[in-house]
């Protein structure tokens, strides 16, 4: 089930169109990764599931519904560009920005003592927030946005001017919030991290979403039936024990054993590369070798493009 929905999603600002047609479903209890190229229409995107703008045309449905004013408070929103008051007591501030949320003073306080202290920035509590260090303030803000625990949350580029440390704590509270049931929108530039955190994602550039769906079935369909072989105690060329269809696309070493890389026809799978090579050599793995997410933005990033282009 969607928790969230996007049919037919269109902006257009002035001779610029933002976002064309787009359509986007987000299940529940799920981390999506929305993806794009800087300018492809991801802020716009997520400032219209905050109601900050309407789109032009199409709907946002929430739980099944069209989404309302009074949804906002169900929705926890990171952007990309940080804002706190630099006069403002970080501790004050922090109970300030939760009660817009619809918590009871107490409430807050109760909540921002315990993330406080969860993410080591207690003592920082009556400091104002000019004192503190990018990284501090982000973490503030972090924190306010998840307080009131709302149904949706979305961050956008989170980990930006975090050290790995930090990184890592965080990858760690968005993994619990989504354990706790939690649906997560989580717009980046670090595959690597798409590929650690999320479910499924959706790919927009030029306006339009070009790929949808799930994580590990998208690297699957842009697999190659390509394989990796270490194995030692053969000294030829392994491509004179292979078939003309199977093409060696790389070779090297790893300490004492060789690697190869061969791609398969499609219509054959590993069994018969290892009945082949069992018989002249002792292989030592085997593992498929599956395009990184980073791969596939690229290609299709770049396909789209020329398709553009050629139109």
């Amino acid at each position: 089930m969607d928790l969230l929905s996007a049919v037919n999603i269109t902006k257009q600002y002035a001779a610029h169109k933002a976002l064309d047609n787009v359509t986007i479903h987000v299940p529940a209890n799920s981390i999506f990764g929305l993806l794009g190229p800087n300018g492809a229409g991801k802020t716009t995107f997520i400032r219209i599931i905050n109601q900050i703008i309407a789109p032009d045309e199409g709907e946002i449905f929430l739980n099944g519904k069209p989404l309302t004013p009074a949804d906002v408070h169900n929705i926890g929103y990171l952007p990309e560009e940080r804002g706190l008051y630099k006069k403002m007591n970080v501790g004050e501030q922090a109970v300030y920005l939760s009660r817009l949320k619809g918590l009871s003073k107490s409430e807050a306080e109760k909540r921002l003592r315990y993330w406080f202290s969860e993410f080591g920035i207690m003592g920082w509590w009556n400091r104002k927030v000019e004192e503190l260090s990018k990284g501090m303030q982000q973490k503030v803000q972090f924190i306010v946005t998840i307080l009131h625990e709302p149904k949706l949350l979305i961050f956008d580029e989170p980990f930006s001017g975090f050290d790995p440390i930090n990184v890592n704590l965080l990858k760690e509270e968005i993994l619990n919030l989504k354990a706790k049931g939690s649906t997560i929108i989580f717009s980046t530039h670090n595959m690597a991290s798409v590929e650690e955190l999320c479910d499924h994602i959706a790919l927009i550039n030029n306006a339009r979403t070009i790929l949808e769906g799930n994580v590990k079935a998208i690297r699957k369909h842009y697999s190659t039936n390509t394989f990796e072989v270490h194995f030692n105690a053969f000294t030829g060329d392994v491509r004179s024990l292979l078939p003309a269809s199977f093409e060696v696309t790389e070779e090297g070493t790893d300490g004492e054993l060789r690697v190869a890389s061969v791609r398969l026809p499609r219509e054959t799978g590993p069994n018969e590369l290892l009945s082949i090579l069992i018989p002249h050599l002792s292989v030592h793995g085997l593992r498929e070798i599956i395009p990184s997410m980073n791969d596939i933005f690229i290609r299709t990033v770049t396909e789209q493009q020329a398709k553009a282009s050629s139109n």
